[in-house]
């Protein structure tokens, strides 16, 4: 059987709990629900870090951040650490990317033959937190409630200009990939940055849902009835700057659900295409987000905490007559994806990795009856709003959360899955806690690590500096797109080219005679 083509298409900051086929009663999804019921749909699937950056430096190297030094959304993604692309491109793959991916570093490509967009997000060290200072903003770059209190329509954004030229060029690029004649198997990446804030959305979008039947956050805490990283997050993204008024927080998710419509026209846009050009049954489809959205629950927004609203992603992979649809209980991470696309680029053998990876293939955990109760998952976070490493371990039912300096958080998902009591202090959890004590120090040196991120944050602190003082060249990637190799030019063949650039070719025509 000849190699599968392998579509993935990714989201930004889309919590999972508020998908229809994970319980939510809002968002309208048709097409992503379609591809739900027809794939792999894993129920409990975990970012690797909640924050842009780190968490699809990560997906990409199949690596904790802690391992490869993805600390934050300013942390050099390094040009030495291979990825899947690095794998699928190395096992004969055409690989391109469209949309974003937020590299930090000189190198843009990290394994991608191709890159049809650039970057929604700069590329230099300028967004760099400072643990010396836990609880100081820096008002120019961090997140605001400005998303939350200028919530609504818009017909024009900067993110909506982004994902509408990632939109383009993808489906271009499948149109593209159809027409040639070349048998390489591709990989595309189409990367958008919805349902990300700012909370807005056009008029088409907003108005596929009752402002009426927008839910309010189910879970409401004060300041003092949060945990201390809770309490941190709300002074840095200053949350009590404004009002955030019932009005003012249904706007938002409003806007926010409309989001979530805009992404799934673009899905369903890619999947016609896929069905146009007759590579709907050989193309593995996968399905995913970097991390997600507290939307206000228990007082918080955006991400950069454990709490199941920013930490859980959408996870679907769907290949037709391969891969029965099943749901999987299982808890999996984005970290899962690179032996995933080993297994699927090689006929289940696997890359030949230069390294150990943290991941496992997503199809056979999914047919391991023992993994939904056995399997561990970890992940880590070291961005603003924190002062030492926070991290993360899911085995069955149970959440572990570490933070050092602040007592530890555990929780029983299937008796409590809003996480209001935390057993940690629990006599009857003793033994379990003590299990979750060992394996996290087993995974992570939390004080070495917190000595590693301050030493990074200095370096790059003054790299920047330097970079900005004077004659400034800037990493962002620059796509390269000329246009003397686009469309008609003189030194083609006119007719050839016609033929070339239609999908289905046309016929070959005899002539009927000669003319005169």
């Amino acid at each position: 059987m000849r190699r599968p083509n392998i579509l993935m298409v990714m989201t930004d900051q889309m919590a999972a709990p508020v998908l229809p086929f994970h319980g939510g009663k809002v968002a309208k999804a048709p097409h992503l629900e379609a591809l739900a019921d027809r794939g792999l749909l894993f129920e409990a699937a975990y970012t690797a870090s909640p924050l842009c950056a780190p968490a699809r430096f990560s997906m990409m190297a199949g690596q904790r951040a802690g391992r490869i030094g993805a600390f934050d959304n300013a942390a050099e993604f390094r040009s030495e650490i291979p990825t899947f692309a690095h794998y699928l491109r190395g096992a004969g793959y055409r690989t391109c990317l469209a949309g974003k991916m937020h590299f930090v570093g000189a190198d843009q490509l990290h394994g991608f033959e191709e890159r049809v967009t650039t970057d929604i997000y700069p590329a230099d060290f300028g967004w760099v937190p400072d643990w010396r200072y836990p609880e100081e903003r820096i008002d120019w770059w961090f997140h605001n409630m400005l998303s939350v209190v200028q919530a609504g329509i818009a017909e024009q954004s900067n993110q909506l200009l982004f994902d509408d030229e990632t939109a383009f060029q993808a489906e271009r690029k499948l149109w593209q990939l159809a027409r040639g004649a070349d048998e390489q198997p591709f990989f595309l990446c189409a990367s958008f940055t919805h349902p990300h804030d700012p909370y807005a959305c056009r008029r088409e979008h907003w108005d596929r849902f009752r402002h009426d039947d927008i839910d309010l956050p189910k879970v409401t805490l004060k300041p003092e009835e949060m945990d201390p990283h809770s309490r941190r997050l709300r002074i840095v993204s200053d949350m009590d700057r404004y009002d955030l008024s019932e009005a003012r927080v249904r706007n938002a998710r409003h806007a926010y659900y409309g989001s979530i419509a805009y992404v799934d026209d673009r899905l369903g846009a890619l999947l016609r295409v896929l069905k146009e050009t007759g590579r709907e049954r050989d193309t593995v489809v996968v399905f995913t987000g970097d991390h997600g959205d507290m939307l206000g629950e228990r007082g918080l927004w955006y991400k950069m905490c454990w709490y199941e609203m920013a930490a859980r992603v959408p996870l679907i992979v769907r290949f037709p007559g391969q891969i029965a649809a099943r749901r999987v209980a299982t808890p999996v991470t984005l970290m899962d994806l690179l032996p995933t696309f080993g297994a699927l680029a090689t006929d289940g053998k696997g890359f030949a990795l230069a390294e150990a990876v943290d991941g496992a293939d997503l199809i056979a955990l999914a047919g391991d009856a023992r993994a939904a109760a056995e399997r561990t998952i970890a992940g880590d976070y070291f961005g603003e709003g924190t002062a030492a490493p926070l991290v993360m371990l899911r085995r069955g039912s149970l959440k572990f959360v570490r933070q050092p300096g602040h007592p530890d958080q555990l929780f029983d998902l299937a008796a409590d899955p809003l996480e209001l009591k935390n057993l940690a202090g629990d006599a009857a959890q003793a033994s379990v806690l003590a299990t979750f004590d060992a394996e996290a120090k087993r995974r992570w040196n939390l004080e070495a690590l917190t000595a590693e991120v301050l030493a990074s944050q200095a370096r790059r602190r003054a790299v920047h500096k330097a970079a900005m003082t004077g004659r400034h060249f800037s990493w962002d990637w620059q796509p390269q797109d000329p246009a003397s190799l686009k469309y008609m030019r003189n030194h083609l063949d006119l007719n050839v080219l016609e033929a070339e650039t239609r999908f289905p070719p046309p016929p070959d025509v005899a002539p009927d005679g000669k003319a005169g």
